[in-house]
């Protein structure tokens, strides 16, 4: 089983990135943020034509999330139920039948701007609400795979320039505190597990080449709860498409099951 996250900037722009990338790769379920479209919009037919099924819950010009999946989904949730939110941030659903069910989350946590600012509170709420809804999943589900743009490095060796970051928004104490909240509810850093040691990214800005000069960050996650976890036995960066003419900032991250 492959599970892939995809921070896409735009699905209109990347349509054909994304189709091309699902052919060559298959995952059993890929999670999208930033489709930047109403669900009326939405290519459904895309994905049907190369045999998944595709699942939105989107606004206009901003976040909206997605999964695509080749099995069909049950009891598809668009929100946190606790949490009035008019942003489209939460996809999820139940992957499998009466013999095996995982719960599926596609989130795309709020960037947060700069520490000082009322994005970083609203945020930092946000995240408060996330912790509280994953903690009441667990109590339903032993399976569960928790996927997304987190707008989170969790450690040093997950940006480029740690020193030159300190305090800053993706970095803040704050912010990695809520992401070990997250983690001691009974979940776990695929990508972590499988590359203890190795300092790769998910994400470049556009600006200052810094794809080129790879000065990223890696804040696109997949986390596992425990039950899960022994049976991670791949996780990685796809940075092939990142090379694409005018990609997304971000680049899929896959982690594979047996």
């Amino acid at each position: 089983m492959k599970i892939a996250t995809w921070n896409v900037n735009s699905l209109n722009v990347r349509l054909s990135h994304v189709i091309d990338w699902v052919i060559q790769n298959q995952p059993d379920i890929l999670c999208l943020q930033e489709t930047k479209q109403v669900n009326e919009k939405f290519q459904h037919d895309a994905f049907s034509d190369i045999g998944y099924h595709s699942y939105h819950n989107g606004q206009k010009t901003y976040n909206g999330v997605a999964i695509i999946s080749k099995k069909e989904l049950n009891d598809i949730n668009f929100n946190l139920p606790n949490f009035e939110d008019p942003q489209k941030r939460i996809i999820s659903g139940v992957w499998g039948d009466s013999n095996r069910k995982v719960y599926i989350v596609c989130a795309y946590v709020p960037n947060g701007q700069a520490v000082v600012s009322e994005k970083f509170i609203y945020k930092m709420n946000w995240l408060n609400k996330f912790s509280e809804w994953v903690e009441d999943l667990t109590k339903q589900y032993d399976e569960i795979v928790l996927t997304g743009d987190f707008n989170i490095a969790p450690e040093d060796n997950d940006c480029h320039d740690p020193d030159a970051w300190i305090g800053q928004n993706l970095v803040s104490p704050q912010e990695r505190e809520a992401f070990k909240n997250i983690l001691n509810i009974g979940f776990h850093d695929s990508y972590r597990e499988i590359n203890s040691d190795i300092q790769e990214y998910s994400w470049w800005d556009y600006r200052m080449a810094g794809f080129r000069r790879n000065l990223g960050m890696r804040i696109d996650h997949i986390l596992v709860s425990t039950v899960i976890l022994p049976n991670v036995i791949d996780s990685y960066i796809d940075k092939e498409p990142r090379k694409l003419e005018r990609p997304s900032d971000h680049t899929p991250v896959m982690t594979e099951f047996k």
